[in-house]
């Protein structure tokens, strides 16, 4: 019900916008925009054309609200809203965002313009900013923020308190880090130990050594493993000498968490991992999709010269034509099934790469029972459609099923587990590479088969 109402909210708000567009009463937009959470304003621009999002974003009352905005917008409408903007203007807005979403924007840039930009931030925002921009990209150091809080080991509780009340971004602490003489991470204390403990305890007293840490090249999808696993709210980076660097928060987390799926999602349908696919043009669309489509393309090819191949073949027994798709179907499908299912397991980490032999023959076993089962009703079904114009037809049909089955259950869980050993996205494996292949199989298989059991 709330879904519902909420829903029907942001489509009057979104009407209403396009009304005052249309109308170019800037004025009362700008109020809209001053009495609306940002959050919503950015769901609503992804439906407007490039021109009305970079009005809508010129029209917001303050640079605060703009970086807030930016804060909520994809990395396609935040190109579009700047591209024009000068590098005075975006250093204004740049005043009200983390170091780590500053150097994510200037990272867009042409670099003339990034240069431009830089010139413009305050020196030690640029430091910083130079600092996270020089990290690879999706590594913990890239989406890190330095805007953290932290104290020596021998501070007292309540040195701490008064300290972390005059702290200006006091909003964004979560855990207090504590450090020794050489600025080296040795202790976390959460702000509830802080406050229910004795005021003349030193922080080394009170804290958790055992702590977890990132280096600032370990992937963004490994911090955020960590992150869902122990549920935390930040996670600590450092160097390779232990030097406290920053923190990644919760919330720079879930956008992990969601870009990566994403890209996932879009890799095992076969259309790259671009997750902002959906506001490029049709070329740029079509660029990113051709080279998957090349893939089935290539595979058909090989099954359409196997097929020639058993021409002689079929030209005797045409009838063997008419189940090659349901071979070719039933086999892809649960190939695809048997990828999927060990993908997500190495996504969330239950799946372990170092012994997956117990779980491919799982999936085996499991190809091997739908194989007999649907073997044994197709078989059956293909006397019945066809008359039994020959004989052994129904046991040429299922256990061709059988064998596509078993074997594209044990190509669908062995190729994720490869790539993830060779470094590779095991995401694509369910994309049309391992289909097109299970195909390629699967027809070769039927008849062989068919030429072994039917021709004396």
């Amino acid at each position: 019900m709330k879904k519902a109402i909420f829903s029907t909210e942001i489509s009057l708000l979104r009407r209403t916008m396009q009304r005052l567009l249309r109308r170019n009463a800037h004025s009362n937009l700008t109020k809209i925009l001053r009495k609306t959470h940002q959050a919503d304003v950015a769901q609503i621009m992804r439906s407007f054309n490039q021109l009305e999002q970079k009005t809508i974003f010129s029209l917001c009352p303050t640079s605060l609200h703009k970086a807030r905005l930016l804060e909520e917008l994809d990395e396609a409408l935040i190109e579009n809203v700047l591209i024009k903007e000068s590098a005075l203007n975006i250093s204004k807005i740049f005043r009200y965002l983390d170091t780590n979403d500053q150097a994510t924007i200037i990272s867009m840039f042409r670099e003339n313009k990034q240069k431009e930009i830089l010139k413009k931030i305050e020196i030690d925002d640029k430091e910083e900013v130079e600092e996270i921009m020089s990290y690879p990209d999706d590594s913990a150091g890239s989406i890190m923020t330095k805007e953290t809080f932290t104290l020596n080991q021998n501070t007292t509780v309540k040195e701490s308190i008064k300290k972390l009340q005059s702290f200006p971004e006091n909003d964004k602490i979560f855990y207090l880090y504590v450090l020794n003489d050489q600025d080296k991470l040795v202790g976390v204390v959460s702000l509830r130990t802080l406050v229910t403990s004795s005021n003349n305890k030193k922080l080394k007293d009170i804290m958790i050594k055992d702590i977890h840490a990132a280096n600032t090249k370990t992937d963004q999808e490994e911090v955020a493993k960590t992150v869902a696993q122990y549920n935390y709210l930040a996670l600590p980076v450092v160097n390779r000498q232990n030097r406290f660097l920053g923190i990644v928060t919760i919330d720079d987390v879930v956008d992990v968490i969601r870009e990566e799926a994403s890209e996932d999602f879009l890799q095992m349908a076969g259309v790259g991992k671009d997750r902002e696919i959906l506001l490029k043009t049709p070329i740029e669309n079509a660029k990113s999709r051709a080279p998957w489509i090349l893939a089935s393309l290539i595979g058909g090819i090989c099954a359409a010269s196997i097929i020639s191949y058993f021409n002689t073949l079929l030209e005797q027994l045409i009838v063997l034509a008419a189940f090659i798709p349901v071979i070719i179907g039933i086999g892809g499908n649960v190939g695809t099934q048997s990828s999927t299912i060990v993908v997500r397991g190495l996504a969330t980490g239950r799946v372990d790469v170092a012994n997956t032999f117990p779980l491919i023959m799982k999936e085996v076993v499991v190809g091997a029972l739908l194989g007999g089962l649907y073997g044994l009703v197709v078989g059956s079904a293909s006397e019945l459609i066809t008359g039994a114009p020959m004989k052994d037809l129904g046991l040429v049909v299922g256990l061709s099923i059988f064998c596509s089955m078993t074997i594209a259950t044990a190509v669908g869980a062995s190729v994720p587990i490869v790539l993830k050993k060779l470094d590779f996205d095991p995401a694509i494996s369910t994309g049309p590479f391992v289909t097109t292949a299970i195909d390629i199989i699967g027809v070769a298989l039927y008849f062989y088969i068919a030429s072994t059991i039917l021709i004396p």
